[in-house]
């Protein structure tokens, strides 16, 4: 399994190569990342569309600030990639990942998905 690390250096070579790679970078005004290794719960927010028709839903902001008001817990948010980063993750065996920490989704201890 890819490290977080790891899957920035793969990031660093491949976003150019996209339509739109502000969709993959994370860093939003108001995004919360927390200390991994502190966390003793890690919960992954999934929305099963591109960034852009994600980031505005109003109950994965919700979810996401209540978990991320825990001590004990950390949320973080993916959304899927659009064809043309899909292909260059599978080329270059980049797996989903998180925007706020780029740990795989595997990583992670609870991952909900959200279906509007």
């Amino acid at each position: 399994m890819l490290t977080p690390e790891q899957i920035e250096t793969k990031l660093d070579r491949i976003l150019l190569k996209v339509q739109k790679p502000g969709r993959y970078v994370g860093g939003e005004l108001n995004s919360t990342v927390k200390d991994w290794d502190k966390a003793q719960t890690k919960v992954a927010f999934v929305f099963p569309d591109i960034y852009d028709i994600g980031v505005s839903n109003v109950g994965l902001k919700i979810l996401y600030d209540q978990i991320n008001q825990r001590e004990d817990a950390l949320a973080e948010r993916a959304y899927a990639p659009w064809v043309d980063m899909e292909a260059l993750m599978r080329e270059h065996e980049i797996p989903l990942y998180s925007l706020e920490s780029k740990q795989p989704l595997a990583c992670f201890d609870i991952i909900g998905f959200t279906l509007p």
